[in-house]
């Protein structure tokens, strides 16, 4: 309130002077001009920067918004004696002004607390002890020394130390984490209690809280399209107005006379129809769904997607990492001529390279490897690995590798992620790894089908590990071993089944999801462990990875529609029934004040609401 102080007087001294006003011309009988020069202090006062902004915007050729009608309508009730009306109208308005932006305020420090998230500061150790320097100056590869109560400057695994981490302004869980030795922090989260040093994994620019801040400043720019439709109505509706309005005042006062009668009513009809109402309230009820979204880890990119994420009929999820944990153990080994360990080994310093959660499964399982020579190391996309180990050429990888080489593999008889070895031609053996499935997955499926939206899932994962992920979680739609093409494929096929106004969301979290989320009508990627590629090409970030975030996403999208079309059905329903009995002259001015001002005031109150999710 603090910032809004100046209006908050202004609003005050004008209401006590207006009842002074009315007190004093009620008592005493006073001349015309200084019953004027009464009501004229606090209409100046109040009224004053909106008819400074009106003459602005005529000047520069902005003629018809709602200062020109607040202008007109109350010079005009001065010009015919209604006093009063003209302050009253004014201090309404400025009421609603007021609201208007404590309501702005409060929906920005949602999205501020996120803008907010770049550290003023790093302490970097040197081989001259420890310098503090600007977040922009870090490089990958630099130790950072991170203090008690310190935001973490940018994304970076902790070499030495362990603490407690604080995310809340990044996923809106308010348990911190506990972080030691060997694990990921990333920027804009505070750390707690203990001393920690990290290796950065790059400069501030590539950080999540750079990519976040990015996200936010592009989301409050956008406009959704009820948004822009009611910018445009109200382009062309106040001319309409002003000339309907005009010829209210004259044409009936020709034919039936008695012109300050119908002039009075003219003006009640500009006030009345000011369309501040739908343009205030609108983009403030999408811009409150912004923020109330990203108080709980869930970064819309603009307004438009907002608005659509209620529409979804059909949802697509990929599998790991996004249903599942993307936390991989190697569960079995299966070797043909050699040894278990052996096979291990080879599979593993072929994976060497690869940053995939598969490769580090069986990178951890095999431990010590760095006395295995690796050369020529060729990573296929959808297929899996081919290197050169200790001499041997090793293909790691699918049933389609194997099938590629034309080498015979055996299927596994344990679920789970398969990948098969060849050593030099020959068939080796084959390695397991499973996956857990999220908490929150089977609740997640359940809550879409129960509004009546069909769950799929596409994955490049076996069939028989695809088909017990999908029964456990209640998808009956699901199709395995996909190439990345296949499933940009898969989900063309989804999206041509489904009708115009039927929107498909696909969720995923890998480099290979970037195409199918960039295709799909709203893309939702995990930010916590999803890659670059998917955080750009998607339209909504979930923070911290729980697929129970998307159902929450599309709530608020219902619950930020719902007001919208509330906000336009009671302005519109107030404004019509009031115009009707001012041309009757069965209202008066201070109606038509509540009409415009009171039905903003109460547009906006209920915009807010979209904050309490």
């Amino acid at each position: 309130m603090k910032e809004h102080k100046e209006d908050i007087i202004k609003i005050i001294v004008t209401a006590v002077l207006l009842v002074a006003a009315m007190l004093v011309t009620s008592v005493f009988s006073l001349p015309v001009w200084a019953q004027i020069v009464i009501f004229l202090i606090p209409y100046i006062i109040i009224g004053g920067e909106v008819l400074k902004e009106a003459a602005e915007n005529i000047i520069h050729g902005e003629i018809f918004d709602e200062c020109f009608l607040m202008g007109i309508a109350t010079i005009g009730a001065f010009c015919i004696g209604e006093y009063p009306e003209a302050v009253f109208v004014m201090l309404f308005f400025a009421v609603g002004e007021l609201l208007e932006h404590i309501a702005v305020d409060k929906s920005k420090k949602s999205i501020n607390s996120l803008i907010n998230l770049r550290p003023d500061k790093a302490n970097k150790q040197t081989e001259n002890g420890i310098i503090t320097v600007s977040p922009e100056e870090i490089v990958k590869g630099d130790i950072l020394i991170i203090k008690p109560g310190e935001k973490i400057p940018v994304d970076g695994i902790i070499t030495e130390g362990s603490s407690s981490v604080d995310t809340c302004s990044l996923t809106g869980e308010s348990i911190p984490a506990d972080v030691t030795v060997g694990d990921k922090v990333l920027s804009g989260c505070i750390n707690i209690n203990g001393l920690i040093k990290i290796s950065a994994e790059g400069g501030f620019n590539e950080s999540t809280a750079a990519k976040i801040i990015r996200l936010m400043e592009e989301s409050a720019k956008s406009k959704a399209k009820t948004e822009s439709f009611i910018k445009r109505f109200a382009k062309y509706y106040t001319p309409v107005v002003v000339i309907l309005a005009v010829l209210v005042a004259v044409v009936p006062s020709i034919i039936f006379g008695d012109f300050s009668l119908w002039l009075y009513r003219a003006l009640m009809m500009l006030v009345v129809s000011c369309p501040c109402a739908l343009v205030v309230s609108i983009p403030l009820t999408y811009f409150s769904g912004i923020g109330g979204a990203s108080k709980k880890g869930i970064l819309i990119k603009n307004a438009a997607t907002l608005e659509n994420i209620s529409k979804i009929k059909n949802i697509v999820f990929d599998k790991t990492g996004t249903l599942t944990k993307g936390s991989f153990s190697v569960s079995g080994v299966y070797p043909e001529k050699i040894e278990e360990k052996e096979l291990l080994l080879i599979t593993a310093a072929a994976e060497k390279y690869s940053n995939h959660p598969v490769s580090k499964a069986i990178l951890k399982a095999a431990g010590n490897i760095e006395n295995i020579a690796v050369t020529d190391v060729e990573e296929m996309p959808g297929f899996g690995i081919k290197a050169t180990v200790s001499g041997k050429t090793v293909f790691a990888g699918n049933d389609r590798l194997m099938e590629k080489t034309g080498v015979k593999h055996k299927d596994s008889a344990e679920a789970g992620t398969v990948v098969h070895i060849c050593i030099d031609g020959e068939y080796a053996g084959h390695i397991v790894i499973t996956d857990s499935i999220k908490e929150d997955s089977l609740s997640t499926v359940n809550s879409f089908k129960s509004k009546g939206i069909k769950p799929h899932m596409l994955t490049g994962d076996n069939a028989v590990t695809a088909k017990a992920i999908a029964e456990s979680i209640g998808i009956e739609n699901f199709s395995s071993s996909l190439l990345p093409e296949q499933k940009v494929m898969k989900l063309k096929e989804i999206i041509e089944k489904s009708s115009e106004k039927e929107k498909t969301a696909f969720v995923g979290d890998g480099v290979n999801d970037a195409p199918v989320l960039a295709m799909a009508d709203i893309g939702f990627a995990m930010g916590a462990m999803g890659s670059d590629a998917a955080i750009g090409a998607a339209d909504v970030v979930l923070m911290d990875d729980k697929p129970s975030k998307i159902f929450t996403a599309f709530k608020i999208s219902q619950k930020t529609n719902r007001i919208v079309w509330q906000n336009i059905i009671f302005s519109l329903s107030v404004k019509i029934g009031i115009l009707i009995l001012s041309i009757a002259g069965l209202s008066n001015m201070w109606f038509a004040a509540f009409a415009d001002a009171g039905v903003l005031v109460i547009a906006v109150i209920n915009s807010i609401r979209v904050l309490k999710n």
